[in-house]
């Protein structure tokens, strides 16, 4: 027994030797492990740069011709995020506009819109906007609203001191201000909503398809892997850890360029320790790998692995809980996200590089990953002795008959 636990350091360093040597001779494993971590965060950062839209074209058609009318077109025409280029004459007029680009938003003010609201009755102004691009469907809706709440209280305001003029010293501007306060994301950008939580997501994909490619890799070429079925090989369990102490060598850069450096260069907010981010996605990163090494057991073939990318990748992002929250989740998705590593990396991420959490206090996320990560490995453990070593050493057994023959 202990003539064999002595030889575990040796069994150790050939394996990583194989799997490193494994890694840098095979150009789709390292596609995974440097190209997708260094250049997805770039390419998804600028699809989603600007963050925020400014002074999008927009048409009026004023049906009514009133001051307050032209006080609504004015209003919006202040805010930031609309810019009125001019009036039409009709709607018409206003949609062949739009249908040429010249503008994104129509703005139609009914007739007897000033009437209405001299009456005390309800008013309403009809907003069309192209859905070419949400950002500006977002900078439109923001505008209206906070002009028609703005109008709406100095109107309210206006009757109140008609009815009971004292009330003027007590009754200024807004009733009922409302103030927007988005921790975390100062800007109210969408690439710094979002991105933080994909970056997890890459670093998640990244791993767990480069360990599946590598398990197709190992059935196609023995040779390469230095597989052996007429000698003893080293145990799964060294196997394993060989295995992911490469990866993790490989990934150590990529890592903290995607937590770090992506960030940085594109203003992301950044209020985290890193070194307590690192060490709270190490529970991740273990079990990605172990995640990585249960899927070697249904990938045959390398290419079979960009079948699983297509497959996996919309749904972990769904199941993240960055499109649709997680409490608002059906009972039987929450729990098939908090299956997901990257579901829990992605919570903690945020909370931590966002808004400035500790490591204490994603304690519950930290704990759920490395529960994660000890269940992976059991499993993959299971994977590893039952489905893929026997198939590796059959194939290397077919490949040394059909060399000697």
């Amino acid at each position: 027994m202990w003539n064999k636990i002595k030889t575990y350091p040796r069994q150790l360093f050939d394996v990583y030797c194989r799997e490193f040597r494994l890694v840098t001779h095979d150009l789709g494993i390292i596609l995974f492990f440097i190209f997708l971590p260094l250049a997805y965060p770039i390419i998804y950062s600028l699809i989603y740069n600007p963050e925020v839209v400014r002074d999008v074209k927009m048409v009026v058609v004023d049906h009514d011709r009133t001051p307050l009318s032209r006080e609504l077109a004015r209003n919006i025409d202040a805010c930031q995020e609309a810019w009125v280029i001019g009036y039409a004459a009709d709607l018409n007029e206003a949609r062949h506009a739009m249908n040429s680009h010249k503008c994104y938003a129509i703005l139609e003010i009914p007739e007897g819109f000033g009437k209405k609201i001299g009456r005390g009755e309800q008013a309403n102004a009809a907003m069309y906007c192209e859905m070419s691009l949400l950002l500006r469907y977002r900078g439109f809706l923001v505008a209206s609203t906070n002009v028609a709440q703005e109008m709406g209280a100095e109107i309210l305001a206006e009757k109140i001191n008609l009815t009971a003029p004292l009330a003027g010293t007590i009754v200024e501007g807004d009733l009922l201000p409302v103030v927007n306060v988005s921790m975390g994301n100062i800007e109210n950008g969408f690439d710094s909503f979002i991105m933080p939580g994909v970056l997890i997501l890459i670093l998640h994909q990244c791993i767990v398809l480069a360990a599946g490619m590598a398990g197709g890799a190992k059935r196609e070429r023995p040779s390469v892997t230095g597989y052996n079925g007429r000698n003893m090989q080293p145990s799964v369990l060294m196997t394993m850890l060989g295995q992911m102490l490469c990866y993790i060598t490989i990934l150590i850069l990529p890592i903290i360029y995607l937590v770090h450096y992506v960030p940085l260069m594109f203003s992301f907010p950044m209020d985290g320790n890193i070194f307590e981010i690192l060490m709270f996605l190490v529970p991740m990163v273990i079990a990605c790998m172990g995640l990585g090494f249960c899927f070697q057991g249904i990938v045959w073939e390398r290419e079979s692995v960009f079948v699983l990318w297509v497959v996996t990748s919309v749904v972990f992002l769904f199941l993240s809980g960055l499109t649709w929250p997680r409490y608002a989740m059906a009972p039987f998705w929450k729990g098939l996200s908090a299956c997901i590593p990257a579901t829990w990396g992605v919570e903690g991420f945020i909370r931590m590089n966002t808004n400035g959490a500790s490591l204490s206090q994603v304690h519950s996320d930290y704990v759920n990953l490395w529960i994660l990560a000890a269940v992976y490995l059991v499993l993959a453990y299971c994977v590893q002795r039952w489905l893929v070593r026997p198939a590796i050493l059959k194939g290397y057994n077919a490949y040394a008959s059909l060399r000697t023959d």
